[in-house]
This record gives structure tokens, sequence and C-alpha cells, in this order.
């Protein structure tokens, strides 16, 4: 069962070298993830080269809308019908995470419809940081009910965050706050909720429809309350794989040194990913 990585900008060259552009920009601070990225991808057929040669079998691909705290604006450019596109061309190997705006609560949810109905996006991923709210703010409960109607997978950054943003709204405690008031919507925490890990796996183990991603840190650098949960029996049903981008390969090889049951391994490269978004 190959991995399936459940959080992936989708690094093509174009959506790279936009994000770099603004996390260049005045009052800015560079993102230090940017340069674990390389170059970015020429295109889709070098990237779906990339995941072959990694042993990778799909992605879901964020169509991050990440706001600038500093200037209003978008940080990196849409890429929805990038990611329709290739989800098309390569059907099976790269899925969509859409995304919303809590600025435009109409306009957001419109959209997501239409992202939802062309099968390409399998959930949806939100970043508050940029717009100084908080996951559980109020712009965002329209969001959770359209989601939890649909029986939508949310997944949403927790923990700190790189950019020039204030990090205290990926507080992972705020997920208990909604899953008390939406207890069918599945919500995926990401980045490991450092360094708030404590709080992360509180809230994943009181409810059983919040996830975990092991995603934006190698394995070796993750906390360690984490690495036992995420290796132990019931946490590896509720831990996802993803990299936020990271080398597949570095990742892997680092995931393999943990010495994680293999049944358990399965579960959280691939079996968790596709049931919780039903590729």
């Amino acid at each position: 069962m190959k991995p399936i990585d459940t959080l992936f900008p989708l690094l093509l060259k174009e959506w790279k070298d936009s994000w770099v552009a603004a996390t260049n920009s005045p009052g800015e601070l560079k993102c230090q993830v940017e340069a674990a990225w390389g170059d970015g991808f020429d295109s889709a057929e070098d990237l779906i080269g990339a995941m072959d040669a990694a042993g990778v079998g799909a992605v879901l691909a964020t169509d991050l809308l990440a706001w600038s705290y500093t200037r209003h604006e978008r940080f990196a450019r849409d890429m929805t019908g990038r990611i329709e596109e290739i989800a098309e061309q390569y059907p099976g190997r790269v899925y969509g995470l859409a995304d919303y705006d809590p600025q435009d609560i109409g306009g957001s949810l419109d959209k997501l419809e239409r992202d939802l109905d062309t099968g390409a996006f399998k959930g949806l991923y939100i970043h508050t940081y940029g717009f100084d709210i908080g996951l559980d703010d109020r712009k965002m409960y329209p969001l959770y009910a359209y989601c939890q109607s649909r029986g939508v997978p949310v997944t949403m950054q927790i923990g700190h965050v790189l950019e020039a943003m204030p990090s205290e709204h990926g507080r992972p405690m705020q997920l208990d706050r909604i899953a008390c008031d939406f207890p069918k919507l599945v919500m995926v925490g990401t980045h490991t909720g450092w360094p708030w890990v404590s709080e992360a796996l509180a809230v994943c183990m009181k409810w059983p429809n919040v996830y975990l991603s092991a995603s934006a840190w190698l394995p070796k650098y993750m906390d360690p309350a984490f690495l036992r949960y995420m290796g132990s029996r019931t946490g590896s049903t509720k831990v996802m794989f993803g990299t936020n981008g990271l080398d597949w390969g570095r990742y892997l090889k680092s995931f393999e040194g943990l010495g994680i049951h293999p049944d358990r391994t399965e579960n959280i490269l691939h079996n968790n990913a596709k049931r919780v978004f039903g590729l």
C-alpha cells in the first residue's frame, strides 16, 4: 500500500515562485520551509515522476489561502484550476483540498460547492492566522456547518506558524469547542500541533471525529509524546502521513527508523487517509 501524502502544497514552480515573492515582501518574514521545497516542479509530469521515484501513491494538494497579516492580501496564487486539471489528468494520484475565505463567507461556500462537485476535491484546508481570527471564530462556523452536512473533512493548520502572523490562533484546544458544536464534523489538525502537542493529543483522544496530521516535521524532530501516540494501537488509527512539501524520500526514511509495527505503519501512511477522505 503506497503512502498517501495528506498535506502537500502544489509545488509547481508557478506556485512556489508566487509564494516566495510574497514571503520576501516588505514587512513579511521569510518562511524557513521554503529552502526545503527546492525550486518547484516544472510540470505535472515532473511531479508525478517524483512521486513514483519516492513510492508515493497519491497526494492531497492544498489550494492554500494564506492571508498576509501585514499586507492584507493573498500570499500565493489560486491553484483551483490547476488542481482540477492535474486531478483529471492523473486520476487517483492527485486530489485537491479546497480553500475558504472568512471575509467572503457566501462567495467561499459557493466556490466550495463548485469545487467539491467536480470530484477533484476531497476536503478543504484552512489557515486562519493571517486573517487574525481563531479556528473557532464565528466566521468559520458557516463553513463547519456546511462541511458537516456534506460529510466533508476539514483539514486545518494548528500549532505555530512560520510566517509573520500571530501563532496564538493555532491553539489546538480550539478544536474541542468546534467538536462540541459539530460532533459529526471530521477535522484533521496538521503540523502535530507543536508547541501545543499535549493539547492536540488531548483533543484527538477525546473526540472520535478529530484526527492529526504528522506534517511539516521530519519524524526524527517530532515531539516524543506525539511519536508515542502515533505508534500506539489507538493513535495509529488517528494520525496521518503528510509532508507539507518536505522531501518524500527523507521523510519516509526517517519514518521507517521509528520502528512502528507494520500494520500500524500501513494505517498511518495509507489506510487512515483512504478512509477519512473517501479515496
